[in-house]
């Protein structure tokens, strides 16, 4: 397979990054500052009333039980049952509001990072897997949702219940309170250690996993099923798969180990303060003011309550941590730059006759090297065709792809009637162009569906007077389900034919002044192409038609016909004209008569 191709992005020194990295992250809790900040109400009376709970269980020991006192004893109990109770129903609505909050980020990063990818243009696609872009989307930030959902309430309740319980230590205790904290920045700097530890293995762990995904898509589709068996490498893309998920098994390990042993020394020296606590409480009562049993075993239940927050607090750091190679990998897509993009105040057309035309263009992929097209110049008036012929490489398709926009020119412009398509609204240009390629897409739904995918609102009669122009009406009224016929991945229930005129049916329906057909029978023999180029000449009926063409049968009534070579005019008249000449066009027809077959 071939290597996973990233996105023109340079990241950024990860020591100067992080802090805007982090500040872009609290950025998309914004629109819920109002839920957030009842989240944080929620956390502060939960961390209230569980500090409460260790002050009620030191007068239990300290004063209702010693003197007897049952009312108090009472009161105590029903103090330390409500704490319980409040604390429960706290934490419930907390991680409602917290998990809705989360999941409303999941999906504006999601939709945000599809709308971007939608607006780039052709070329990014062309050199980006797209395994590469599903993993983006599916696994960068579905492994977030921890992060977003319940890490930072997490981490602000943590926050808030270890500064509370620590401020009641001091209340009871200081001495007892040094003595509980004096590791804590140790055990801060471990974590994290371990938290940078883990973002460099969760970098290379996500890039495993899109490596993967492209591998999937690309080899488990229908033509990669069809290609690796009729190829005979079935068993070696097993093997590869095999390697690759190998490799992410080695990085989950990685992962999920990375600093489990500190991290683990850390827990069992939190584990163990109990037992230093009542030991220095015992020096304390032998050198100094006695402290109640009371106060020591509120003290060691608020040292015990320091322990759950503190640790989670430390693990939380680590997870935050983890999380910006998540981060930084998602905004490398939304840092892309969009190449095709409107004007401030574009230009709108309610009606559209169709005139195109080509002054000087020139065209360089990524602005740069050689001139795919070079000095360009063709007028095509208002329901004209043009046939655009010439050798592979010639610059054929790049012309068509530049109307609709699927590209912008470097040099010259592109107009429609008259006015530069980058001026156009976007509306505008595409009610105005129409594509019928070689490549025909089908979505894997029924025929109506793919056929309303140009027009939502199409009636029944729309769509069946749509397939009877393109001549494949009856066919599908012949399918047991008719138009509810679900055509399969990319359509492979029908044949080419039966493809091209599916996607003429659709280009019907959307009824464009101006249609660029793209090599749009090239693939097809000369029996079926025959059939589909009446369907063509239904379709390109009163509009404006650029045909780009390998095979020149289909274009020899052409208004005009332009011989491209080299990214360049070389010839350009009629059929009859250029036959005269006999130049470069002549050559061409001669060499078709040379391929095709003899009866």
């Amino acid at each position: 397979m071939p290597p996973d191709v990233a996105p023109r992005w340079t990241p950024p020194a990860d020591a100067h990054e992080q802090p805007r990295q982090v500040r872009r992250i609290l950025a998309l809790f914004r629109p819920y500052r109002a839920r957030l900040a009842i989240v944080g109400l929620l956390v502060g009376a939960a961390s209230l009333v569980s500090v409460a709970t260790p002050f009620l269980l030191k007068e239990t020991l300290d004063v209702a039980i010693p003197q007897g006192r049952t009312g108090l004893l009472s009161l105590l109990a029903l103090g330390m049952i409500l704490s319980a109770v409040l604390s429960s129903v706290f934490g419930v609505l907390q991680t409602l509001i917290s998990t809705t909050v989360g999941q409303r980020v999941m999906h504006d990063l999601r939709t945000a990072v599809y709308d971007r990818l939608q607006r780039m243009s052709l070329a990014f696609f062309t050199r980006t897997r797209t395994g590469e872009v599903q993993s983006r989307i599916a696994n960068d930030i579905g492994g977030m949702q921890a992060t977003v959902t319940s890490t930072a309430t997490s981490l602000v309740s943590n926050a808030t219940s270890v500064i509370a319980t620590v401020v009641a230590m001091l209340a009871l205790d200081w001495r007892l309170t040094v003595v509980s904290l004096l590791l804590l920045p140790v055990f801060v700097w471990i974590s994290r250690r371990v938290g940078n530890e883990r973002k460099k293995i969760t970098t290379q762990r996500q890039k495993q996993m899109a490596a993967m995904a492209a591998t999937v898509t690309e080899s488990l589709s229908v033509s990669g099923i069809l290609l690796g068996r009729t190829m005979g490498r079935t068993d070696s893309l097993a093997r590869s798969f095999s390697v690759e998920s190998e490799q992410l098994v080695d990085l989950e390990v990685r992962s999920n180990m990375a600093g489990r042993w500190r991290m683990a020394v850390i827990t069992m020296v939190m584990s163990a303060m109990p037992a230093i606590i009542y030991w220095t409480a015992g020096l304390v009562q032998s050198g100094g003011p006695r402290t109640s049993i009371g106060t020591i075993v509120a003290f060691v239940s608020l040292q015990q309550g320091l322990f759950r927050p503190a640790v989670s607090l430390l693990a939380t750091g680590v997870q935050i941590q983890t999380s910006l190679a998540l981060f930084q990998r998602i905004f490398e897509y939304l840092d892309l730059p969009v190449d095709i993009t409107e004007r401030d105040r574009p230009v709108h057309l309610d009606r559209i006759r169709g005139e195109v035309r080509f002054e000087n263009v020139e065209f360089r992929y990524d602005g740069q090297g050689a001139a795919i097209l070079d000095g360009v110049d063709i007028e095509v008036p208002a329901g004209d065709s043009l046939a655009v012929v010439g050798p592979t490489g010639a610059g054929k398709s790049t012309l068509g792809h530049l109307v609709p926009r699927l590209y912008d020119v470097t040099g010259g412009r592109v107009t429609l009637d008259g006015v530069d398509v980058r001026d156009l609204d976007f509306d505008t240009l595409a009610r105005a162009v129409g594509v019928v390629s070689q490549e025909t897409y089908l979505f894997h739904a029924t025929v109506a569906e793919n056929l309303r995918f140009a027009k939502p609102d199409a009636t029944d009669d729309e769509l069946h007077a749509a397939a009877e122009a393109a001549q494949i009406h009856d066919h599908i009224a012949s399918l047991p389900d008719g138009y509810d016929t679900v055509v399969g991945e990319r359509g492979h229930r029908f044949s080419g034919g039966e493809k091209q005129r599916l996607a003429i049916a659709r280009t019907i329906l959307r009824d464009p002044p101006v249609l660029i057909l793209d090599e749009a029978t090239s693939a097809l023999d000369t029996r079926t192409e025959a059939a589909v180029q009446d369907a063509i000449d239904a379709l390109s009926a009163d509009r404006t038609t650029l045909t780009i063409a390998h095979r020149l049968s289909t274009v020899r009534d052409a208004d005009q016909i332009v011989v491209l070579d080299a990214g360049q005019v070389a010839e350009r008249g009629t059929h009859e004209e250029l036959l005269e000449r006999d130049g470069r066009y002549a050559a061409l027809v001669r060499r078709d008569a040379q391929l095709e077959p003899t009866s």
